[in-house]
C-alpha cells in the first residue's frame, strides 16, 4: 500500500488530493500547523474515503467486496519554523509520495511593505520545503516522486506579488537541483493559476473583478477548480518518467 504525506493537507487543494489517494487505499499522512486541526482532518478524510469506498457499484469492485480505503493520520508541522521540521516528523515512516502545498498568503505592497510577512512566506516555501525534504530523504522509497505546489504569479504577476511572484520562480530551481539531487527519486513542481473553489477565492465577492481579469486572459477562457489541480498532481506523482518538470496549469496564455 503506498504511503503519501501531504504538507499542507486541512484544506483546499491538499485536503482534496489526499482524499483521492484514501479512496485508492493509500494511507496518507496530513499535516497542518496545529495538532488537533490535523487530527480532525484526517479523521473527516478517513470516514469520507471509507464512505465514498462502500457507495461505489459493484462493476468496479474486486474480489470479495470493494476495496479497502486507505486511513489517514494528522501531523503538526510548521514550514515557517524548519528548525522544529526534523523532530515533527520523526513518527513517519516510509514515504512513496511527498506533496509540499503548504504555504502562507502575502499581499504585500511596497506601500508599507511587511518584512515579516515577506520572510515567512520566504521561509515557509524555500527553506520550510526543503527542511522537509532533508528530514525525509533517507525514508523515501527507491521509485518515490516529490511535487512541490508553485503558483501561475512566477509568470503573472499582480500588484501585491512580489515576493510570492519571486518565491514561485524560486520553485523552478528547486526541482532543478533537488531532482539531482535525489535521484532517483522523481521531483516535480505544479504552478496552478486562480483555483476558484480553493478556500482563498471562493465566494469572496472583492476577488470577482480579480478572477475575470485573470480568466480573460486565459486562452481557453476557463479558470480551474480543485479536481483539475488534483489530477494534474497526480499524473507529475504516478507517471514514472515525470521528472524535473514545472507545470503550469492555468488554461494557457499567448
Amino acid at each position: 500500500m503506498r504511503n503519501v504525506l501531504i504538507a499542507g493537507a486541512t484544506q483546499g487543494t491538499g485536503r482534496e488530493l489526499a482524499a483521492a489517494y484514501l479512496r485508492d487505499g493509500a494511507n496518507v499522512v496530513v499535516t497542518g500547523r496545529e495538532t488537533k486541526r490535523a487530527e480532525t482532518v484526517a479523521a473527516e478524510l478517513t470516514a469520507e474515503a471509507t464512505a465514498a469506498v462502500a457507495r461505489q457499484p459493484p462493476a468496479v469492485t474486486t474480489g470479495d467486496g470493494p476495496p479497502l480505503p486507505g486511513v489517514a493520520t494528522g501531523l503538526a508541522l510548521d514550514l515557517s519554523r524548519p528548525d522544529t521540521v526534523a523532530a515533527a516528523l520523526a513518527p513517519v515512516e516510509q514515504v512513496d509520495r511527498l506533496v509540499l502545498v503548504g504555504m502562507v498568503r502575502d499581499r504585500n505592497t511596497l506601500a508599507g511593505f511587511d518584512t515579516a510577512a515577506a520572510s515567512q512566506l520566504a521561509v515557509t516555501k524555500i527553506v520550510g520545503y526543503t527542511a522537509v525534504i532533508a528530514a525525509l530523504a533517507e525514508r523515501l522509497a527507491p521509485d518515490a516522486a516529490v511535487l512541490l505546489f508553485g503558483g501561475g504569479s512566477k509568470d503573472y504577476p499582480y500588484p501585491g506579488s512580489t515576493t510570492l511572484t519571486a518565491v514561485n520562480a524560486a520553485v523552478t530551481g528547486m526541482v532543478r537541483t533537488l531532482s539531482i539531487e535525489l535521484a532517483a527519486v522523481r521531483v516535480n513542481a505544479i504552478h496552478p493559476g486562480p483555483i476558484i473553489d480553493s478556500p482563498f477565492w471562493q465566494d469572496k465577492a472583492e476577488l470577482a473583478d480579480t478572477l475575470a481579469k485573470f480568466r480573460a486572459q486565459t486562452l481557453t477562457g476557463e479558470l480551474g477548480d480543485m479536481a483539475d489541480v488534483v489530477d494534474a498532481c497526480r499524473f507529475l506523482l504516478d507517471n514514472r518518467l515525470a521528472n524535473g518538470i514545472n507545470l503550469p496549469v492555468d488554461g494557457g496564455h499567448p
